[in-house]
């Protein structure tokens, strides 16, 4: 492999002469071999980056045009946008696991932004601390880019898979309206319950999840950048804050704005807690629902049976013919996955010592794979599993009549202590309600038969 010779505040550098980035980069790999090639910063707070190093280059350009010149701030406005395109992939090596602040990182696209544009222009044009990385520091950027990052992917991912999964849920109550099947509490037979109410507490609870991830939206378009080292802003000029939140508006097309106090935009991570809890809440919501659609689907002839879902492969490997719930293990997997995330994330954000918090990679990390993963499976969820979902009214019918339940019905009539000695005599004797009733004597034949209908229960 050939080398080139790089530079920084403390010495020179070997770095792979094919590779934009430079010596502080190259310390960095050097320096933190943990969880090599695995564990990679997310190409989410990459790009997120080219998007704050094209704002500030405008910005800087707009309110110093004499250090940020015309020929500088386009050159890097080109690079920025080839890393969004994602064509400078291989020139981010980093990983989660370096400093807290994300330092590396942003020096890491200064770098490779300085050694492309010089490449471009044919000359050495840009420096990464001088020109890429004016009026900022790593302490105000690295949480701009988080928050970036964040409302990309919960707008842009999230939200369409879950709108998805709402619509098909919102077409099964339309289909399966006047069934009635038996409700369930405490894992034991309770009153009856029309199929379509049950998809509709589904669908609710993924609305509500869908509503609450929309309120943290707020919070996360409040960006730090402005504030510099410690908030102060030092070395940036005046209203520059306001300009920049303006460039990433305009880039992104999201509305952010500068916070109304970058020493708290520097320390605390409150609004990747509070979006991460909502996140976390679709996790729950989704880890009941497939859960439900495991157990309904139990069987097929020792289970409940009260629905079908699509065969997608074999089972077993020693059992022919099993067909299992694959799909809702993948998702309640993941919702493990992102519950796991979010006391990671709760932990990171306690730990804002004094001017900055220091965990800023690992809190990120975590929360743009719950965002990921969460995303990829409810599109899987819906695709594979939930849009196939097919009632057996036959055995609805068949359980919904022989729940001891429904005596709940003769409350009114019999009284409660009457309804149980009721269920409790049918149970015994296995023998229906209405054998029980009558053998006990609470109501006649007619007077059963008249306020006993179980359809009208719901």
């Amino acid at each position: 492999m050939e080398y080139r010779v790089e530079h920084d505040s403390m010495g020179e550098v070997r770095v792979p002469a094919d590779k934009y980035w430079g010596a502080q980069t190259q310390r960095s790999l050097v320096n933190f071999r943990i969880g090599v090639g695995l564990e990679l910063m997310p190409k989410e707070i990459i790009y997120a980056f080219a998007i704050i190093k094209k704002a500030c280059a405008v910005a800087n350009h707009e309110q110093n045009p004499t250090r940020m010149t015309q020929e500088k701030m386009e050159v890097i406005c080109n690079v920025c946008d080839e890393i969004m395109e994602g064509k400078l992939d291989e020139h981010f090596p980093l990983v989660v696991w370096q400093t807290g602040s994300g330092t590396q990182t942003n020096m890491n696209v200064n770098e490779v932004i300085a050694n492309r544009g010089n490449e471009l222009c044919g000359k050495k044009l840009l420096h990464p601390n001088d020109d890429v990385n004016m009026s900022q520091s790593s302490n105000d950027t690295f949480p701009t880019a988080m928050h970036i990052a964040a409302v990309l992917g919960i707008e842009d991912r999230l939200l369409p898979a879950l709108n998805k999964l709402i619509g098909t849920f919102k077409r099964l109550e339309k289909e399966n309206e006047g069934i009635v099947k038996t409700g369930r509490t405490h894992l034991q037979d309770a009153t009856p319950i029309a199929f379509s109410q049950e998809i509709s507490g589904w669908r609710y609870s993924l609305e509500k999840a869908k509503e609450m991830m929309e309120n943290s939206l707020t919070g996360l378009c409040d960006i730090a950048l402005g504030g510099t080292a410690v908030g102060t802003g030092l070395n940036a000029p005046k209203g520059f804050d306001v300009e920049v939140a303006k460039q990433i508006s305009e880039i992104t097309g999201k509305k952010f704005r500068t916070s109304q106090n970058k020493f708290h935009s520097l320390t605390s991570k409150n609004e990747i807690v509070n979006a991460h809890g909502a996140i976390k809440a679709l996790a729950c919501d989704l880890m009941k629902i497939a859960n439900d659609v495991r157990f309904l689907a139990s069987g097929p002839r020792c289970g409940l049976g009260e629905i079908s879902i699509p065969e997608n492969e074999p089972g077993s490997s020693i059992m022919p013919g099993k067909v299992n719930p694959t799909q809702c293990e993948a998702l309640t997997m993941v919702a493990a996955q992102v519950m796991g995330n979010d006391t990671t994330i709760t932990i990171a954000a306690s730990q804002g010592n004094f001017q900055l918090n220091v965990y800023m990679p690992v809190c990120i990390y975590n929360f743009l794979q719950s965002v990921r993963l969460l995303s990829d499976a409810i599109v899987s969820f819906n695709d594979n599993c939930a849009s196939g979902i097919k009632a057996n009214k036959d055995k609805m019918r068949s359980n919904l009549h022989n729940s001891l339940m429904l005596v709940t019905a003769l409350n009114p009539y019999i009284g409660y202590e009457n309804a149980a000695r009721t269920a409790r005599l049918a149970y015994e004797e296995n023998i229906s309600l209405k054998e029980a009733c009558l053998k006990l004597g609470f109501l006649t034949e007619e007077e059963f038969d008249k306020v006993f209908k179980p359809e009208d229960m719901i």
